[in-house]
């Protein structure tokens, strides 16, 4: 005798699939009045064809307890009872979605066998479904053989309207990225493509095949083509400039495009982004402005210019922006667009303005479900209560952190070591940092903040050695270079030592101001005035920190200039009126300012 679902069909239990826990489960479970339905159900109803395209199958008692028991072994980790369960009776009752159920627990399980047997038979059951037809080709593509894949692109975009090839063509682009052999993807794309040549997209889509299978002067006959047919694409642009593999043939090549067509968004937004990378850090906010001006609540363009504006030491504009994309992204959320990193540099600008409570209200506004911030944030907080005077608080907050790893660890550690570094209380530091590195002993930077450490106790010998172990288990770490030469030139020891690893620590970060100011700094100790002061004066533009300026001015004031070096060192004072190195130069050279 049937139950009670004798009259319920298989489309209708494929939507809402029950699941039993173990402790209730039976060979002929009782009818329940409400059956709940499993995400998995879901995903299947939703990629199921229309009910006309679907068998009718009759729910029998039996098929009912196969598929739920199925679900049970999945969800009980036996994959591969309840992908065989699935796979008889997808082939038993011709439905498509069981295939597919099946498809997916294969590929939660990584068999990829499996999975695409499963898929083939999805396919086999639903040819009409281009999701059936897409998770195949993710398959197919991996292969050896490209032949099948070849098949099913070609069809596809045979029965496709003009209008939807396009999408086609870049999808069929995406799938061969993944193949193995990029020039048989490439001898697919040709063929495939062959009746389609007179369209843009076929040839974008064969430049990026040629690029990925290292044809540098095809791609950009492609590429060529591509414009050459619809010269005012952005897409096609931005295309050629991809292939063009030159920095200033893309950089002409945007400015002349945006000269004849000045709305093209993309293409300056690319503009202004390769300028970035130059290093034309003028004419790029140019081109960012001019964005702003079309969309004046892009988050992109805004970010970009805050990050610019910080780069050219402009806080008060920085803070502009980054207000502006938080207040944004408040009133429209963007999955893409992260506020986080906005509200740790808001506050650490109301930091640097000696506004805590500043600082302390934009982190409060840090989303604590994000890993990437949170801890970040965390830090920060226990920095600025150590500022404000509480660091027996700021380390009962570093306490309260719980850390998901030895990174973290670290981390935590290092943060603890400079606050109390920070707020003079130097023998906590070294000894905090001393228990971190025994426990810790191959973290580099943990060791290279106890060489700091070290040195501020006046332990040089630690110091050096822990710097030594950093270089040598990092051998491209600058700061430890740095560090260690900086030491030597200010100890006015084995100087020609000095000069060397603060020039290779140069070579490995031209652009850092503060290896600029060590290596200023060795060569005033080497009676090389005139470049030393080029050097500190380069250092200073880049970056109008405290010391920097402290030490220009001792090279002017042993120059002469003792003007010059009285201004600077008042600038120092503005900018940080405890500064120690300040306080010891114009003690050392009973200065006045």
């Amino acid at each position: 005798m049937k139950n009670a679902f004798a009259i319920v069909t298989l489309s209708a239990l494929v939507s809402a699939c029950a699941v039993v826990p173990p402790e209730q489960a039976a060979p002929e479970p009782a009818a329940p009045s409400v059956v709940p339905a499993t995400p998995a159900a879901d995903a299947i109803a939703k990629a199921a064809p229309p009910d006309d395209k679907l068998p009718n199958v009759e729910l029998t008692s039996d098929l009912f307890y196969k598929l739920t028991k199925a679900e049970l072994d999945f969800k009980r980790g036996q994959w591969q009872s309840a992908y065989v369960t699935m796979m008889v009776l997808a082939q038993q009752t011709r439905d498509p979605r069981l295939a597919r159920r099946a498809s997916e627990m294969a590929l939660s399980a990584k068999q990829g066998n499996e999975a695409l047997a499963a898929i083939r038979l999805w396919r086999e059951l639903a040819p009409d479904s281009d999701e059936a037809a897409q998770y195949f080709l993710g398959f197919a593509v991996l292969g050896d053989d490209l032949g099948e894949a070849e098949t099913l692109f070609a069809q596809r975009l045979k029965a496709s309207p003009p209008t939807g090839r396009p999408l086609l063509m870049f999808q069929m682009q995406q799938f061969l990225l993944r193949a193995k052999d990029k020039a048989a993807a490439f001898g697919l794309m040709e063929r495939v493509l062959q009746p389609y040549l007179n369209t843009q997209e076929a040839h974008l889509v064969l430049a990026q095949g040629a690029s990925a299978a290292s044809d540098a002067e095809r791609a950009r006959a492609e590429a060529k083509k591509a414009v050459a047919i619809k010269p005012d694409s952005e897409l096609a642009t931005l295309t050629m400039g991809q292939m063009l593999g030159d920095l200033d043939g893309a950089q002409k090549l945007f400015a002349d495009f945006l000269q004849k067509y000045p709305a093209a968004r993309e293409v300056r937004s690319a503009y202004a982004r390769l300028l970035v990378e130059q290093k034309q850090y003028d004419q790029a906010r140019e081109q960012f402005l001019l964005l702003l001006k079309e969309q004046p609540d892009n988050p992109g363009t805004l970010y970009a210019l805050g990050i610019m504006a910080l780069q050219g030491q402009d806080s008060k504009a920085a803070e502009g922006y980054f207000k502006r994309y938080v207040e944004v992204l408040e009133a429209a959320p963007d999955p893409e667009r992260d506020p986080n990193k906005a509200l740790i540099l808001l506050a650490q600008i109301a930091e640097e303005r000696g506004d805590l409570d500043g600082a302390l209200a934009w982190l409060d506004k840090i989303d604590g479900e994000d890993a990437r911030a949170a801890l970040p944030a965390r830090l920060k907080r226990a920095h600025l209560t150590a500022r404000k005077g509480d660091v027996d608080g700021a380390r009962a907050q570093l306490k309260e952190i719980a850390p998901a790893d030895q990174a973290e660890q670290v981390q935590i550690l290092q943060t603890e070591g400079q606050l109390l570094r920070d707020s003079g209380r130097a023998v906590e530091a070294f000894k905090t940092l001393q228990d971190g590195v025994l426990r810790f002993p191959n973290s580099p930077d943990l060791m290279y903040d106890y060489a700091l450490a070290a040195e501020k106790l006046g332990k040089v010998d630690a110091m050096e050695t822990a710097l030594r172990k950093v270089i040598e288990s990092v051998p491209d770490n600058h700061h430890a270079y740095n560090a260690l030469g900086y030491s030597l030139a200010d100890r006015n020891v084995r100087l020609d030592e000095a000069y060397e690893l603060i020039d290779k620590a140069l070579k490995m970060a031209p652009g850092d101001p503060y290896i600029m100011d060590s290596m200023g700094w060795v060569l005033f100790r080497m009676g090389k005035l005139k470049e030393a002061e080029q050097s500190l004066r380069q250092a200073y533009a880049l970056r109008g920190d405290a010391e920097i300026a402290v030490h220009l001015g001792e090279v002017l004031w042993k120059q002469g200039d003792k003007a010059g070096a009285a201004r600077l060192w008042r600038e120092a004072r503005n900018k940080d009126p405890k500064n120690d190195a300040l306080r010891s130069t114009l003690a050392r050279l009973n200065a006045g300012i």
